[in-house]
């Protein structure tokens, strides 16, 4: 059976989708810790990031270099945190969250509250950002 996130990949999942590329895909996380969380995905389902074939561990990190750097120039942010725990969907993904102080990338902290309109341009505008 499909992840959420294959789906999400496949379109068979609406998503405020960020940058895509062969082998990876970036989309707005819908329950995020700051304004332009992405989640960061390899395109192959994978459980655990570290099962990755080598190559695709190094295309999804430079995949995820590139969005954080969207990021940080369409935000402003001082710095884009990451976070690799996959406990809650079986499907390897890196969390990019912008973030002006460390207490930001606290996963138990409030998550923050968009309209439908403020992820669509946000999402927009990290993707006008995206380098290929």
């Amino acid at each position: 059976m499909s992840t959420i996130f294959t789906k999400i990949i496949n379109g068979e999942i609406p998503s405020y989708k960020v940058a895509e590329d062969e082998y990876n895909y970036a989309f707005l996380d819908i329950n995020p810790l700051a304004k332009g969380h992405t989640l960061c995905v390899p395109k192959v389902e994978t459980d655990y990031i570290f099962d990755l074939e080598p190559e695709r561990m190094a295309s999804l990190t430079l995949f995820a270099q590139k969005v954080a750097r969207a990021q940080k120039s369409a935000l402003g942010c001082k710095r884009v945190g990451v976070a690799v725990l996959g406990f809650d969907v079986p499907h390897a993904h890196i969390h990019l969250v912008p973030m002006d102080s460390e207490a930001t990338l606290n996963f138990k902290n409030e998550r923050v509250k968009m309209t439908e309109a403020e992820f669509k341009a946000t999402a927009e505008l990290i993707a006008s950002k995206f380098e290929k």
